[in-house]
């Protein structure tokens, strides 16, 4: 079984949120799918994608802390400013991240552990919708 679609996800505000349940229910295939590949694009280089702890917020809060420190705006030096003070910074964060994931599909789930979930890293501070094109491989039941 081969699978693709467009995925528009919900405009976020700056920071890391957790797009699991969003992009499970645009891909009602994969429950059909017994063994199998899923792999996430995001077609931005203003957002990343990523996946880490499901359950506290606070790990969410924590990850944009560290990447505004990591990339802080208003640092002078870069030639690449003409869209706004949040762009540049929006790019090194969006590469050090990444833009595509690749995840395991077991029994019609994605073979997440226990307390993994996918994170939207939203670098923008008005990114607006994020497309993610989503292809699903694999056997079906």
């Amino acid at each position: 079984m081969w699978q693709q679609r467009l995925i528009r996800l919900q405009p976020r505000p700056r920071g890391f949120h957790l797009v699991t349940e969003e992009i499970l229910a645009a891909l009602p295939e994969l429950r059909d799918c017994r063994v199998g590949l899923l792999h996430l694009w995001l077609r931005h280089t203003s957002a990343s994608l990523t996946v880490n702890e499901n359950a506290d917020p606070a790990v969410r809060r924590d990850f944009e802390r560290f990447f505004s420190r990591l990339a802080p705006e208003g640092e002078g030096g870069y030639e690449h400013d003409y869209e706004g003070p949040d762009d540049l910074p929006a790019h090194f964060k969006a590469s050090l991240l990444g833009c595509q994931l690749s995840l395991p599909v077991a029994d019609g789930r994605l073979a997440l552990g226990t307390w993994q979930g996918i994170y939207l890293g939203e670098h923008r501070e008005h990114g607006g919708s994020r497309q993610v094109i989503a292809t699903l491989y694999g056997e079906t039941v």
